[in-house]
């Protein structure tokens, strides 16, 4: 069998604010909730797991995810809506732009635990 993605578990302080946030910025379905993880499901069956940590620090994880033009256009228009801050770079030096790398477009934002997030529409050239 192929090596597949299937999930990855970010903690959160407040897994049902990180859970909705990500569901409603990315226009997917509600959150759902087992045992100590919120679940968010791609459309791929792919998912992502927010459960509140053991301790109070959270070291902050990026994940980046490739969409198409579109979904692109539909969530960067939910992050100007809600006045979401997003930076065209990964260092956030260039606040409310959109990077062109790669023969696409990209950008970077934070969920309310502080992970660092990107949505990007072109994957870079091997």
């Amino acid at each position: 069998m192929p090596i597949h993605f299937h999930h990855v578990l970010l903690a959160a302080h407040d897994k049902a604010e990180a859970a909705t946030f990500l569901a409603w910025l990315f226009g997917l379905n509600a959150p759902t909730f087992w045992g100590p993880f919120a679940t968010v499901y791609l459309e791929d069956g792919t998912h992502i797991q927010f459960a509140k940590p053991e301790t109070e620090s959270i070291q902050m994880q990026h994940v980046a995810f490739l969409v198409d033009n579109r979904t692109f256009d539909e969530i960067y228009g939910r992050m100007l809506t809600s006045q979401l801050d997003h930076w065209a770079d990964p260092q956030m030096t260039l606040p409310g732009q959109v990077n062109t790398h790669h023969g696409g477009r990209g950008v970077y934002f934070k969920d309310p635990t502080g992970h660092g997030l990107e949505i990007i529409t072109r994957l870079p050239s091997s």
